[in-house]
């Protein structure tokens, strides 16, 4: 495995999908452009996030920001049941003020150390309420009803997020992990734009080279490399995006020279950094 593939799919500013499967095709390693929200109903699921993994209860709150390399394993005995959300993050970006911020929750999850929302009586909540009323509203066609939808929408984040910052729930601990692997992750994402040399990082946690790099792809499926690689490159991707010029994002990701960053680059994204500023609105 030496790259980590790109799925869904969001050609709005969020989308909300309530989806039951009997059988569930057994889903690798991926990532994807925007954050997503997935609560938990029904069914046997094992959660993987940055190395982290989480076994599900009803009504879980699952948060993964754009750009977090995850998959799951679904026990097929049972119907998969969840409702999955999809936010553009530049959306929420939109709403940000110096008194809230839509994307709290997922701040707070990266700073618990935990993707996993565990909320008590979920089912008969205002965030609940709220969630389903906003799935309602894909299906109403009345009067202003996209515009009904965003606030349906944004009525969701702001019980989330005070769900969130509140002290009725708990991000939970995760069920299997490495602390080394977890801890060797938060190092390489804390570092990309220096130089990342896999002897110095074995060195920084006082572990043999060979012994560290067995041990990330047992924990991980990937190579100390690649998952590097592949992180540089989303991230210069996201800078592009934000209007920053592509030889510049190439020095900013970590890349010490631009021909092989858009060498990487293209091959990652079936695209060259100059076509992704072409796209830019």
């Amino acid at each position: 495995m030496g790259e980590y593939e790109k799925r869904g799919y969001l050609n709005s500013e969020f989308r909300l999908f309530h989806l039951t499967d009997r059988e569930t095709k057994e889903v690798e390693y991926h990532y994807h452009e925007f954050d997503k929200i997935t609560i938990f109903i029904h069914g046997r699921v094992n959660y993987m996030v940055e190395g982290r993994t989480y076994d599900l209860k009803p009504y879980d709150i699952v948060l993964v920001k754009h750009n977090d390399i995850h998959r799951l394993v679904v026990d097929n005995r049972y119907p998969y049941e969840r409702i999955i959300v999809y936010i553009s993050p530049n959306f929420m970006d939109a709403y940000k003020t110096e008194e809230y911020d839509l994307s709290c929750c997922f701040q707070k999850a990266e700073k618990a150390g935990s993707n996993v929302l565990r909320i008590p009586s979920l089912k008969k909540g205002s965030l609940f309420r709220s969630i389903s009323r906003l799935e309602r509203s894909f299906s109403d066609g009345a009067y202003a009803a996209a515009l009904y939808r965003q606030v349906l929408f944004l009525e969701f984040m702001i019980h989330l997020n005070r769900a969130a910052l509140s002290d009725r729930l708990e991000f939970i601990d995760t069920d299997a992990c490495n602390p080394k692997v977890i801890d060797i992750l938060e190092y390489i994402n804390g570092h990309l734009t220096d130089e990342l040399n896999i002897n110095a990082i074995a060195e920084t946690f006082f572990i043999s080279r060979y012994y560290m790099m067995r041990l990330f792809k047992q924990e991980t499926g990937f190579t100390i490399g690649s998952y590097i690689s592949q992180k540089r490159l989303l991230l210069g991707r996201e800078l592009i995006a934000s209007g920053t010029s592509a030889a510049q994002a190439a020095y900013e990701c970590g890349f010490k020279d631009y021909s092989t960053f858009q060498r990487a680059y293209k091959a990652l994204f079936k695209e060259s950094p100059r076509d992704t500023l072409l796209t830019l609105p």
